[in-house]
């Protein structure tokens, strides 16, 4: 139910999921990975219930349900180790930050450049330039 197109769909499962953790109530195990990395921004935990809000980056704002969502999406890189090598990537950059989160945040702007950029150009995501990204992140 998570990963669909439906933005208002998403941010209420996102803001569902925060009040059960809040409610101390049992998640599921995609709540939870929700949760964790709401739990490491406090500065979007009082946004998570507004789902009407527009974020415009243009103007300096970030959109904490994409913030978290470029979380979750690394992370599930991650655990499958897709594109090819990302835990390399990840370990190198973990080795310069020293901080887990701190390397995360790194890769996602890689993520979001590609993101950005396929959304642009009307193109396919490029993971090459994804991958040539990350290795500017250590060089």
């Amino acid at each position: 139910m998570f990963y669909t197109q439906n933005r208002a769909t998403q941010r209420t499962f996102l803001a569902n999921a925060w009040q059960k953790f809040i409610d101390k109530k049992a998640l599921d195990p995609l709540e939870n990975q929700l949760t964790q990395v709401i739990e490491m921004h406090p500065e979007y935990q009082q946004l998570i219930n507004d789902v009407e809000s527009d974020y415009f980056p243009e103007q300096g704002e970030v959109n904490p349900f994409l913030h978290i969502n470029l979380h979750l999406s690394l992370r599930e890189q991650l655990s499958i180790n897709q594109p090819i090598g990302i835990r390399k990537y990840y370990q190198q950059i973990l080795n310069t930050t020293k901080n887990p989160h701190e390397a995360e945040h790194k890769m996602m702007e890689c993520i979001a450049k590609m993101i950005f950029s396929s959304q642009k150009n009307n193109m396919p995501m490029d993971y090459q330039a994804y991958i040539r990204c990350l290795q500017t992140q250590f060089d």
